[in-house]
């Protein structure tokens, strides 16, 4: 097996191993994870909150046991392909194994780190950014019109992943026009291959069109809920932390376009960069649905450097560059991961230690980032639902109803009693709930803020909170779990009707 080879192999098993290492037992899955868990049970060609691919990808988890081990395994293994396509677009732009080498540290230690290590749509997300600028590379080496239809493909999976992709698009086309390449939109098979990507992704656009744009409706509540939150500045600094011990790198790539004459040709990525910017920051959008752009500028910026720094004296220079990723990769472990207990970073916070306040979706600051915070205490909520459920002697009457989405997958996820089942009005649970059923007993989670039983006392003769969740350090803190029984109406009927109406939501 060839030296470089190797390497590319202990980069992929580095990167698979850190993503289980740099998360500290105490934590649980993520809220969002047990919804894309949940869809596992309820295949379709879309959902309110994410395209279908996710679904898939969780009902392979589901036939493999649905541990966490497997959960974990993909994010990492996504985060891994990654740092293989940037290692073979190297290889594409004759860079030697420095420039291999000097990339792949770089995205070991960086963002990735903490984006692979939640189930989530963002690491295929940021993979298929990859390949798209990948093939589109190879199109430009080769002129052959097969990287089309592979740069098509990319775009369709990354559109069943996540509608972010698009974005890849809008984008990279202006620079297209912007560009000698414009002559592609001569061609045919650029028109062919769009027609590819639209077959490939058709099914969910029908689902789409069947259910009146649920994706649409999820992005006014986005918008309306977390974007609003979203500061245009905070937008463009974190752009620089993402990768805040490499970002040389990415500066030297920029350089590279308009000083290394066999880079002039890949100019357009570096106007692609400059309109996917600008359009996000247009949006508002959030700091991460840029990520995807940065990896293919790694290939660029470690070529350009290793061959400024092939000769002499400079040939020794070049270690200090992986030297300094590896300082500031401690510091991005310490503060970006969840190494450390929510006690410890509580402390830290009483301290006032750099990097110890975190802004939440809700414009707040805190004292714990909102991610670790969302991987707390589930499974203090799954015992104590069990719990009350096996003191319900008519379990078949029984209709567990929680406020959101992370509450009711959790239940689901973590409850050793077997035929439980969470329900919830939110996200894609609202479209799976069971109301064909009688019910005589609810059991009722609800966030703290959520103090009005004035409907409850309308439909039930008794209301009694039984439990609470006591885990001071998680975002569900004050969460109630409450028994309400005795209903006046027929709540069955009642909830059917309400969701024909669609009042449910």
């Amino acid at each position: 097996m060839k030296k470089e080879t190797i390497l590319l192999v202990l980069f992929i098993l580095a990167k698979i191993v850190l993503q289980y290492l740099v998360v500290n037992p105490v934590y649980e899955l993520h809220r969002d994870e047990f919804l894309h868990l949940d869809q596992a049970k309820h295949l379709a060609w879309g959902f309110h909150s994410v395209p279908p691919l996710t679904s898939w990808i969780s009902w392979l988890i589901l036939q493999l046991g649905n541990s966490t081990f497997w959960i974990k395994f993909f994010p990492a293994l996504f985060g891994s392909l990654t740092i293989l396509v940037v290692w073979k677009t190297i290889e594409a732009l004759k860079g030697s194994l420095f420039a291999c080498i000097l990339a792949s540290t770089a995205l070991l230690f960086s963002v990735l780190l903490r984006i692979n290590i939640l189930y989530q749509p963002n690491s295929l997300d940021i993979l298929c950014w990859t390949l798209i600028y990948y093939t589109f590379i190879h199109f430009i080496q080769t002129g052959n019109s097969k990287w089309l239809y592979f740069l098509a493909v990319s775009f369709a999976i990354g559109f069943l992943n996540k509608y972010n992709i698009v974005f890849c698009l809008l984008g990279l086309l202006p620079a297209i026009v912007l560009t000698k390449h414009r002559k592609l939109f001569l061609k045919p098979e650029f028109y062919f291959s769009i027609i590819l990507a639209l077959a490939l992704i058709s099914p969910n656009i029908i689902w789409q069109i069947e259910n009146d744009f649920p994706v649409l409706k999820h992005m006014k509540e986005l918008a309306e809920t977390q974007l609003v939150h979203v500061n245009r500045m905070d937008f463009i600094k974190e752009q620089i932390f993402f990768f805040i011990g490499s970002i040389f790198i990415i500066i030297i790539s920029f350089i590279s376009f308009f000083s290394y004459t066999p880079f002039k040709p890949y100019r357009l990525f570096f106007w692609t960069y400059i309109f996917t910017i600008l359009i996000f920051i247009f949006f508002k959008a959030k700091a991460y649905y840029a990520i995807g752009l940065y990896p293919i500028f790694f290939a660029f910026g470690s070529v350009y450097l290793s061959i400024l720094l092939q000769h002499g004296w400079k040939y020794y220079i070049r270690y200090v560059a992986i030297v300094i990723i590896l300082l500031f990769a401690y510091p991005l472990i310490e503060t970006a991961l969840p190494v450390y207990t929510p006690a410890k970073y509580a402390n830290d916070a009483k301290e006032h230690k750099p990097f110890s306040e975190h802004t939440w979706e809700d414009g707040k600051k805190h004292f714990i980032s909102q991610d670790f915070a969302d991987m707390i205490a589930w499974k203090e909520l799954a015992l104590k639902v069990d719990s009350i459920y096996a003191g319900i002697s008519d379990k078949k009457t029984v209709f567990i109803l929680c406020d959101n989405y992370g509450q009711a997958g959790a239940i689901n996820y973590y409850s050793k009693t077997k035929g439980l089942i969470a329900n919830s009005f939110s996200a894609d649970y609202v479209g799976w709930v069971d109301l064909d059923k009688e019910i005589k007993t609810v059991i009722r989670i609800k966030e703290i803020d959520n103090t009005d039983y004035t409907r409850d006392k309308s439909l039930f003769g008794s209301i009694v909170q039984v439990a609470e969740i006591e885990n001071k350090f998680a975002r569900e803190k004050g969460t109630k779990v409450i028994i309400l029984s005795y209903p006046k109406i027929d709540l069955a009927k009642l909830l059917r009707k309400e969701r024909a109406a669609g009042n449910l939501d």
